[in-house]
């Protein structure tokens, strides 16, 4: 099997494990910038070239989509699914997850716990904000920062308030979070690979520390049993994103697991080192089946997938049984 994994750097060691688990089952393993791509749009032949060059057949695109080139790279990936060529982390799903007001929204119209979030606009509303979300201490996020950059604690409204004025000031879009105080600087990080947990572990936050990510000093502990309540949350996270592979963030709530985020290229080295669990290998074996069950996609199974997706956001909540039939008889006609 020729398997693409996209990526910026062949040597992370996330995309480096790929590789080797992949080449390791005797498949073709190709990496490739995404900013190398050059997208070529004409009427009825979408492709591809590198470097002016077509590109050879591939059997499954596996992405790896830093934030730093978002928009370009869910471009490349689009192209690829709109070529025909199956994509595990479709450019919909990933850009769903890196927006996280929409990746909650979505996630509570589904009837997934998350922490209250407030999105506000207006230095006049920031006082309502507050009181929504249970008062300070709050959390400060922006809505498109990955492993704990942008996210901020506001210990008072004076705080919270000369944060929110700042980052508006800049352009930013933010949002504003309840503090889960009983997670005391922890979280659950799972990962779910094809409506699967395959791993987890708890990350515990340095000393002085409020974010709970590897990069930020955290240390995290393998979980060998996650209880099935956060088991069936990052599950149900990741189909409600529409991942097939997925880092999630959970915090330990009184009440149960709430959902923090969802990360549609999770790094592997945190959770392989904390749990044993060989994540790579896990990855190849899903891309494998997922190859094998999609080698056959036609324009018109691409093009369906694509309007159900966009009715999936503007349908009123219903069970996702009924939705799903809903959808298929109106668009398949």
């Amino acid at each position: 099997m020729r398997i693409l994994v996209l990526s910026r750097n062949a040597s992370l060691y996330s995309t480096s494990r790929i590789v080797l688990a992949g080449r390791a089952r005797n498949h073709e393993v190709s990496v490739i910038d995404p900013l190398d791509f050059q997208i070529v749009v004409s009427r009825g032949r979408p492709s591809l070239t590198v470097r002016g060059l077509p590109i050879p057949k591939y059997d499954v695109v596996l992405p790896r989509i830093g934030a730093s080139i978002t928009n370009y790279g869910l471009a490349v990936v689009r192209q690829f699914d709109l070529m025909g060529i199956p994509v595990m982390n479709g450019a919909v799903a990933i850009a769903r997850s890196r927006d996280k007001l929409r990746a909650l929204q979505l996630l509570t119209r589904r009837n997934v716990d998350v922490p209250t979030t407030v999105c506000a606009r207006s230095p006049a509303g920031v006082e309502a904000a507050i009181e929504l979300v249970g008062g300070c201490p709050a959390i400060v996020k922006l809505q498109q920062g990955t492993q704990g950059i942008g996210t901020m604690i506001a210990e008072t409204p004076q705080a919270v308030a000369s944060l929110l004025e700042t980052l508006w000031a800049m352009g930013q879009d933010i949002v504003l979070q309840e503090y889960i105080r009983e997670s005391k600087g922890r979280d659950i990080r799972a990962i779910v690979i094809g409506g699967k947990v395959v791993a987890a572990m708890r990350r515990v936050a340095k000393p002085g520390e409020f974010r709970s990510n590897l990069h930020r000093g955290a240390k995290g502990n393998g979980m060998k049993k996650l209880p099935n309540a956060y088991r069936t949350a990052a599950v149900r996270a990741t189909q409600v994103m529409g991942l097939e592979i997925a880092g999630v963030d959970m915090l330990e709530g009184k009440e149960g697991p709430k959902i923090l985020e969802i990360n549609s290229s999770p790094g592997l080295e945190g959770i392989e080192r904390a749990s044993g669990v060989d994540v790579a290998t896990a990855i190849i074996g899903h891309a494998e089946a997922y190859a094998a069950k999609h080698r056959r996609t036609s324009k018109k199974d691409v093009e369906l997938r694509l309007v159900n997706v966009i009715a999936d956001e503007r349908m009123p909540p219903r069970s996702a049984r009924s939705e799903s039939r809903s959808r298929v008889r109106r668009y398949a006609s």
